[in-house]
């Protein structure tokens, strides 16, 4: 892969669509595959620090609330060890509230993760970043500092509702201080097919998206639900399960799609340009 990460922002304003889930367990699945992952968890609710079992963990320079409050530190300094190979966090608690209002005050308020993660750019493959369900200054920070956006969106029918103002923060976003950002891709999750709802729901955000919605689709799944609070990525807590596979064949296709397209931009008309 190359030798520059790519970040990911995971984000949709709306809670319960699995944000969280999809950045432990897409990101275990491709440290897995002997990529080096860092997730970067800018919720102050630190779900996704305790799903992985590092609750109340801290780097030697602190957590992401002091990443985005301090300065002249290495960043280094604030990622700690998952215990699981070639997967790294930056962990967050509820210190991370105050950094909302904090950074109000701070010049370039929307760049501090950028600069931050761009020190880090060399160290990693993919650096996925798991922003709140909101559309405050954290995820705008997220926006910012990603070079491209993964929507997990809940097969039932209000994650019809809110699409547009997403897409529309997406492309403000562009406009104002992030004129690269892409979409990585959409991802269905919490996928019922037996119900009526979640087929109807799939073929209308797929006709929205098109193609950049993934083929892999994410069940409910119970397995899904246990997971964190042993503190394990799914795979590691039930790897037959269908949450697990699900996600397994999702590191699949994101590496797919990843180097197609890294093949595409070599070859395309404006490399030899």
């Amino acid at each position: 892969m190359s030798s520059v990460a790519r970040i990911i922002a995971v984000a949709n304003q709306k809670g319960g669509v699995a944000k969280t889930t999809t950045t432990i367990n897409l990101g275990a699945s491709l440290a897995l595959a002997n990529q080096r992952i860092l997730l970067v968890d800018l919720d102050p609710q630190g779900n996704l620090t305790s799903g992985l079992g590092q609750k109340e963990q801290r780097g030697s320079a602190g957590t992401a609330y002091e990443a985005l409050t301090t300065d002249d530190v290495d960043p280094r300094g604030f990622v700690t060890s998952t215990g699981i190979d070639h997967l790294s966090l930056i962990p967050a608690d509820r210190d991370l509230t105050g950094a909302e209002i904090e950074l109000v005050g701070i010049p370039e308020r929307e760049r501090r993760l950028s600069r931050l993660l761009e020190a880090l750019r060399t160290d990693y493959d993919y650096i996925f970043i798991d922003s709140p369900p909101s559309l405050g200054l954290l995820t705008l920070n997220a926006l910012v500092a990603a070079d491209a956006v993964l929507i997990p969106l809940n097969c039932e029918y209000f994650a019809l509702e809110g699409i547009a103002e997403l897409t529309a923060t997406i492309e403000r976003v562009r406009q104002a201080f992030n004129p690269t950002l892409a979409l990585e891709g959409v991802l269905l999750t919490m996928y019922d097919d037996r119900t009526n709802l979640g087929q109807q729901v799939s073929a209308n955000i797929r006709e929205f998206f098109g193609d950049q919605v993934y083929r892999t689709v994410i069940p409910r799944n119970v397995r899904l639900g246990e997971a964190p609070s042993h503190g394990v990525p799914v795979i590691l807590y039930d790897a037959r399960s269908r949450g697990a596979e699900a996600y397994v064949a999702l590191a699949h296709e994101f590496i797919r799609r990843r180097t197609a397209a890294a093949e595409g931009a070599v070859s395309g008309p404006a490399a030899g340009e």
